[in-house]
């Protein structure tokens, strides 16, 4: 089966009908045993974690600062199944904990704009000597694109990290935010992003709640996010991506595992 074919595959079969280990479609992402070695365990333990682009090397040996508050700010990150329940998508909860920890520090909300200046420049020949040898002058032409980044927004910026959340949005969005992540990493505001989505691994809770369609096969989760980043999406930025899993959700027990044994009932809790 062509790589294509298989992209196809998942977008038909959506959330039902893949298994919950999204690690099937990060064929592009950097070895994981890089973000073992850069991403503290506590974070790895509760979070599912990719890297691409090198993301985990630039952000733990080179933005130490930025990325010791946001691996704050996701240690900080607890969830309740009311919060989940709630309607609501990026205007829900979800992104108000983040902010509460963020934009103290320093992390805004900011949108980039630039105009472009082309600069082209040639030598043109302008006459010719008795002996026939051309001479040249130099010419040049500029052409301005005003505005030519206008618009594109991230929720939480500082110094050249960037931060977003997608907790239940329509799955087009991680187009919009991996656009803009690589139009701020090209005009050089920013080296490496950071991007939050749900872990295919909170269905079991979605379904123990009787709320699975609620966050539907064309939301914003880990397998929508994947292998947008193995088509390359986000262009040259490196990214890298957290999904939350059920060790966030601070009040949910999971339903005990049913006996193997014949007529032997597992013990309520």
């Amino acid at each position: 089966m062509a790589e294509g074919d298989e992209i196809e595959d998942v977008e038909e079969a959506g959330v039902e009908g893949l298994s919950d280990d999204v690690a099937l479609y990060p064929e592009a992402a950097d070895p994981q045993a890089i973000v073992e070695r850069k991403v503290p365990a506590d974070i790895r333990e509760k979070f599912e974690i990719y890297s691409y682009k090198n993301a985990a090397v630039i952000l733990s040996e080179v933005r130490k600062e930025e990325f010791a508050e946001i691996c704050d700010a996701l240690r900080a990150f607890e969830i309740t199944t009311d919060m989940i329940k709630k309607a609501g998508g990026n205007e829900s909860d979800m992104p108000k904990l983040f902010s509460k920890t963020l934009r103290p520090k320093g992390w805004h909300e900011t949108i980039i704009q630039a105009d472009l200046l082309v600069k082209l420049k040639w030598r043109e020949v302008v006459r010719h000597t008795k002996s026939g040898k051309p001479v040249t002058e130099a010419r040049d032409r500029e052409i301005k694109r005003e505005r030519y980044l206008d618009g594109h927004k991230i929720d939480y910026v500082k110094g050249t990290v960037a931060f977003d959340l997608e907790w239940n949005s329509k799955d087009q969005t991680f187009d919009r935010d991996l656009y803009a992540f690589n139009a701020f990493f090209l005009s050089g505001a920013i080296d490496c992003a950071v991007l939050v989505t749900r872990s295919a691994s909170l269905n079991t809770i979605f379904r123990d709640l009787a709320i699975f369609a609620k966050y539907g096969a064309s939301t914003t989760w880990m397998g929508k996010l994947l292998y947008r980043l193995n088509a390359g999406r986000n262009g040259g930025c490196p990214v890298l991506v957290v999904g939350i899993t059920p060790k966030c959700v601070i009040d949910w027990v999971p339903p005990p595992a049913p006996s193997s044994e014949p007529g032997v009932t597992a013990p309520e809790t």
